[in-house]
């Protein structure tokens, strides 16, 4: 298989794609998935033997900024690469999991990967791993790896697919830095029952004087953070601690430094594009990382870093569709949309919520069965005057529109199970605007039938 250039990598996947391509690339992707028998199967052994031959691509990257966490890990990295582009930098992205199509895991140089392209990269890393068994993460993120390598860019901004210490991305002997957002209780059954055993696991991306930055975290896990730092020589900065980021009376954010490792100054920049209190933190967070990490080696203007954050866009978190095939069913109510499916992701997008409509909502939800959907719905409840529940189409694991609408009126709430997001958004209470939540699944299924996939 001849290598892949770059010009060939970074092509638009809007510009003489056909469905040819488009079929090969998820062919690849079928016939990657049945490698191995488990979806998930933590260790890096399969990955670095790959890595191994395919030339060792992962040591040959950009500048890397390694990020883990439970919430919030993709609107860091959004922030950051707005920030960074806005200073005139190519920025490659590797994120999972993909709302719509695969491709938007691999973003390089500010563009999503090419139908084409991706089907050429799948299918010479399949025919060098031949059989082996792998898993589909290891070998995607592999195969991620080696497009990053051929392709200039000034930086890359890594996510962990899950945990961080046995994840498939936490091959880098280096990385510029690497960054921590709020550690929650998610993914329990692979990562540890309790906060401190999740957290032991988050911050296995930690490296030997390399600094990381956390976000503020519950006691139990800054405690874990700051042990492991200290056992790994880890150059730890703790949001809350070492720098404060808050919304100024302006409108804009304020970032105060208490650590002058940071800064002995304070920095004050727009308000970020992302909706939400929470997204202060996110992009305080980001800022402080990315100033600090590539200050040495860029020249990073506060006015061009300030015009990128404004700029800064991240699909299916608290996103207003406003236009597309589902908006037309509405008359001009308002439809929002939001990943948030855990209990702390359902806790900062109720707060969020006044911001944009100081009043009840009505929630159309879908949910995985895979933790306790009252643990999400509890905090919901808070803002729904309506709840309308959908089963989210393709996949097996989710709860049916009847058991998320059972578990709701458990709780004293009345919900309604409903067909299909068509039917839900007719039916919906037109006194309302719409918040439509409770799985990345669903998000992605919504802007399909929307006809308005992340670009």
């Amino acid at each position: 298989m001849t290598d892949i250039n770059s010009a060939d990598l970074v092509s638009s996947s809007r510009d003489g794609e056909d469905a040819h391509d488009a079929m090969r690339a998820q062919h690849a992707l079928d016939r990657l998935a049945a490698l191995h028998p488990k979806l998930i199967d933590l260790g890096l052994d399969r990955t670095f033997a790959l890595l191994n031959r395919l030339g060792n691509p992962h040591h040959a990257l950009p500048p890397t900024i390694h990020v883990s966490g439970t919430n919030g890990k993709g609107s860091v990295i959004a922030h950051m690469r707005a920030m960074a582009e806005g200073c005139g930098l190519r920025v490659h992205v590797y994120s999972s999991p993909h709302l719509c199509r695969f491709n938007e895991r691999i973003r390089l140089a500010g563009s999503l990967i090419s139908d084409g392209a991706l089907a050429d990269l799948l299918e010479e890393v399949e025919n060098i791993n031949g059989t082996d068994e792998v898993t589909f993460f290891e070998v995607t993120t592999a195969a991620a790896m080696l497009a990053f390598s051929r392709c200039d860019a000034d930086l890359l901004l890594l996510e962990t697919g899950l945990g961080g210490t046995l994840d498939s991305t936490n091959v880098l002997d280096r990385p510029l830095a690497t960054i921590i957002t709020p550690i929650a209780r998610d993914h329990e059954h692979f990562l540890g029952n309790d906060l401190a055993t999740i957290a032991s696991q988050k911050s296995g991306i930690m490296r030997h004087n390399v600094p990381c930055f956390s976000a503020q975290q519950d006691n139990v896990v800054a405690q874990q953070l700051s042990a492991h730092a200290d056992e790994t020589g880890t150059i730890l900065f703790t949001a809350g601690v070492d720098f404060n980021g808050y919304k100024a009376a302006d409108g804009r954010i304020s970032i105060s430094y208490n650590n002058t490792e940071l800064s002995d100054a304070t920095l004050s920049l727009p308000a970020p594009g992302l909706a939400g209190a929470h997204q202060i933190d996110n992009a305080s967070l980001a800022a402080t990382a990315l100033i600090h990490a590539l200050g040495t080696s860029h020249k990073l203007a506060p006015v061009k870093i300030g015009a990128g954050l404004g700029n800064a866009t991240w699909p299916g978190r608290i996103q207003k569709l406003d236009k597309g095939d589902l908006t037309a069913l509405m008359s001009g109510q308002s439809i929002w949309l939001d990943g948030a499916h855990n209990a702390h992701g359902a806790k900062a997008l109720v707060a969020a919520l006044p911001d944009l409509h100081d009043g009840q909502w009505t929630v159309i939800c879908g949910a995985l069965n895979t933790r306790d959907p009252v643990e999400f719905l509890a905090p919901i409840s808070k803002i729904a005057g309506q709840i309308l529940t959908l089963t989210i189409p393709g996949q097996p694991a989710s709860l049916t529109a009847g058991e998320l609408a059972a578990s709701a009126t458990s709780m004293g709430l009345s919900a309604s199970p409903t067909r299909s997001i068509q039917d839900a958004l007719t039916i919906a209470d037109s006194n309302h605007p719409v918040i439509i939540c409770g799985s990345l699944y669903l998000a992605g299924h919504i802007l399909s039938e929307n006809k308005t996939l992340p670009v």
